[in-house]
């Protein structure tokens, strides 16, 4: 195949670049002097730093001088010889792009950098020219914002409250984290979530690196009957008749425990063999839950939790992206966010590097106490739809079906009442301890009474 990029070749796609400024713009990003034949590659340097530091392309005459090579006038060329053009120059950098990656890869292997290798390649076959020149902010506003309100492209979560902040829901591609503490229920939102889109009609994969594969079934029997997982185990003849026909509308939901460790190409071969021997689109995926996971770019010993989580996060962002599929998966909040009543970027277990590679990060405000009284807390850390950062919402919550659900506005403001009093009675309690003396602590509240009812207004 080398062959057919012949020097005479190479040289004419040199003549359209000289022959036409935007037409080199467009080229640039993928232009490398490497890719061409050795006698070309000082001709093909000379014009990009022509360009960069004039402004203009380099005339027939300053390519004869200073890159070495004689080219034609090809001004007069017609957009279907540029479209031709166009579509010739991305695979012949392509191929390049390959080759190049195929020769430093086999030394690359020798050194047991697979990870890299892969990525190597990958970066090669994806280069290719950008064609859509994005959006011209002053035409069609009206349109623009219809758009938005029209939810294209998005996906329901399954909570109404939740998609108003989201503008409609997730987007395929994206990394969208729960983070909550231990026990806060985290799985439980990824479980409600996944039954939710396979009643939509979308093919879900859930994968647990935690709880085993039926314990998993056993949730999802619950919240589809609107059982008690004890109930579940009783009934079992019920439970298969309502799983049964469900099945019928809904899309496939397979389950799947993959070990502690796994990596993301244990999930991206997963993935692969369901739409290989089963015949299907997988529309979402999610992993419970991120900080199980290893990466593959690099070796880090698992107890290095910044470097570990970073890398991972990353490599679930790009696995999202390269099969454009819904994608949701859960980290762990820090032991010092225990006590808090707002979340901050400091309560991300594994440090910030989540939180930048994130679309959305929604922290998890829960206690068995909370859920007893049928209430889940959310808030919104990082959203980059919507300006909803920071935003709390109440969900109610069914001990028994483990169902999460939205509840109506009057209840959130009812249970926000509750909660404050709560919040004040445990203060006075603590006060009372110390023989009716104050602490420091609580005598510092003390002295900053509105503050305190401000922070405790803001925990619901």
């Amino acid at each position: 195949m080398s062959e057919e990029y012949t020097y005479d070749l190479q040289k004419l796609y040199l003549e359209f670049l000289q022959a036409d400024k935007e037409l080199f713009v467009q080229c640039n990003a993928i232009l490398q002097p490497v890719y061409f034949d050795r006698k070309l590659q000082t001709a093909v340097t000379f014009m990009q730093e022509h360009v960069e530091k004039y402004g203009d392309m380099p005339t027939i005459e300053q390519m004869a001088v200073k890159g070495e090579v004689d080219l034609q006038d090809l001004r007069d060329n017609t957009d279907g010889h540029q479209q031709w053009f166009r579509d010739e120059f991305e695979k012949f950098c392509r191929y390049k792009a390959i080759e190049g990656a195929i020769l430093e890869g086999a030394e690359r292997l020798e050194r047991g950098e697979y990870g890299t290798v892969e990525k190597l390649v990958k970066d090669a076959v994806a280069i290719g020219l950008t064609r859509e020149l994005g959006t011209n902010y002053w035409d069609d506003p009206a349109g623009r914002i219809q758009s938005i309100k029209d939810n294209r492209g998005q996906n329901s979560t399954g909570w109404k409250t939740m998609d108003s902040i989201l503008y409609g829901g997730f987007n395929p591609g994206e990394l969208n984290i729960f983070a909550g503490g231990s026990g806060s229920g985290k799985s439980l939102f990824m479980q409600n979530m996944a039954l939710t889109w396979s009643q939509q009609g979308k093919n879900v994969v859930y994968i647990s690196l935690e709880l085993s594969e039926e314990l998993c079934a056993m949730r999802l029997d619950a919240m589809l009957t609107d059982m008690s997982t004890r109930d579940v185990l009783r009934k079992a003849s019920d439970v298969e008749l309502k799983v049964k026909m469900t099945s019928k509308t809904s899309g496939r939901l397979d389950i799947i425990q993959m070990p502690n460790g796994s990596t993301v190409n244990d999930i991206k071969a997963y993935i692969k063999e369901v739409q290989i021997n089963k015949g299907i689109k997988v529309d979402a995926l999610l992993v419970d839950y991120l900080d199980l996971m290893m990466p593959v770019t690099v070796k880090v010993n698992p107890s290095d939790q910044f470097i570990k989580d970073k890398f991972v996060s990353e490599e679930l962002r790009n696995l999202a992206t390269e099969l454009n599929i819904l994608f949701v998966t859960a980290s762990q909040l820090n032991r010092g966010s225990v006590d808090e009543v707002d979340f901050d970027h400091s309560h991300i277990a594994g440090g910030i590097s989540k939180i930048n590679t994130a679309d959305n990060l929604i922290g998890i405000f829960s206690s068995r106490a909370m859920r007893e009284r049928g209430r889940i807390q959310i808030q919104f850390m990082k959203t980059r739809s919507s300006s909803g950062v920071g935003t709390k919402l109440d969900l109610g919550y069914s001990m028994e079906s483990l169902r999460i659900f939205d509840l109506d506005p009057d209840d959130q403001d009812e249970d926000t009442t509750e909660t404050t009093s709560a919040m004040m009675d445990k203060l006075k309690r603590r006060t009372e301890s110390e023989g009716g003396k104050p602490t420091a602590n609580v005598a510092a509240v003390a002295d900053h009474s509105d503050k305190l009812r401000g922070l405790l207004k803001r925990m619901e």
